[in-house]
């Protein structure tokens, strides 16, 4: 049976020993340690206490990380802010190595402005490849590159623009966010599934609902479709859902989260257990 992983950050409000139960007692078998997550974020991440949960929690074996990305930019062109972002994807691969990570994700940047990215802009996401494929040359965890939604200031967004990045470095790994290739022209999703699914190693799964991303799954059909795509292709890697709890009418309480997550959980092995 494939990986059925969560977030971290779809329980941001709890402490990192809680978050873990919530994941076990929802049957999943995995987590993606989101560094933001805040628990772990504002205590300057505190990776003896994820070794500790991981000890603690043995029905979770499988365990991958999301380098920090929220008010970063690799890309930016503010050096300052660059620097900084860079410096905490280094340590990101430093924190995936000590709690024995599959993969560590990480994104591309943005132009800062909101306009095309600028042959300048390009200039400084190849910069930011080679410090990362540096770094990357240092360790046994996967580095996964994660596609974006098609916003006017991305500088990753297209399957053949993915498909050409992992042509160019042969280190580097991808990670499929369904709800961001979703979110672009009808058949991006399957366009990245084709052309890239041979260097797949996560997908972020959820759904999107008119222009809002990061749903749950609820049993809908595109996301079975989704599904049997990836298995079809291959891929044997996590499926981690992606939930944003912002997208409820209302806060959900944990065991509300425990009951979405397990609802998934379920449809996505019976999405399994239908491909051939």
């Amino acid at each position: 049976m494939p990986v059925f992983a969560v977030s971290s950050m779809f329980f941001h409000e709890y402490r990192c020993e809680e978050i873990f139960s919530h994941v076990s007692n929802s049957g999943l078998s995995g987590m993606e340690v989101w560094i933001e997550t805040p628990d772990f974020w504002l205590r300057d991440c505190p990776v003896d206490e994820i070794i500790a949960c991981r000890k603690n929690h043995p029905e979770i074996p499988s365990i991958t990380v999301h380098a920090p990305i929220l008010d970063l930019n690799p890309c930016s062109i503010n050096p300052e802010v660059a620097a900084v972002s860079l410096g905490y994807i280094v340590r990101s691969i430093r924190l995936a190595e000590l709690m024995g990570a599959g993969v560590l994700t990480v994104h591309p940047g943005r132009r800062t402005a909101k306009r095309p990215p600028s042959d300048a802009d390009f200039a400084l996401f190849d910069r930011y490849i080679t410090l990362l494929r540096e770094a990357a040359e240092k360790t046994d965890i996967p580095v996964s590159m994660e596609n974006m939604e098609p916003v006017v200031n991305s500088l990753l967004c297209t399957p053949e623009r993915m498909r050409d990045l992992l042509d160019y470095e042969p280190w580097l790994h991808f990670t499929l966010d369904v709800s961001h290739a979703m979110s672009g022209p009808a058949n991006d999703l399957f366009n990245y599934i084709e052309l890239c699914g041979d260097r797949l190693a996560n997908v972020h799964l959820s759904r999107v609902d008119g222009r809002h991303l990061h749903h749950p799954l609820d049993h809908h059909p595109d996301m079975a479709q989704v599904v049997g795509a990836l298995g079809d292709c291959g891929y044997c890697g996590p499926f981690t859902l992606e939930i944003d709890d912002l997208n409820f009418t209302r806060p959900f309480t944990a065991q509300e989260k425990i009951a979405v997550l397990a609802a998934d959980r379920a449809f996505l092995a019976q999405c399994i257990s239908q491909i051939r």
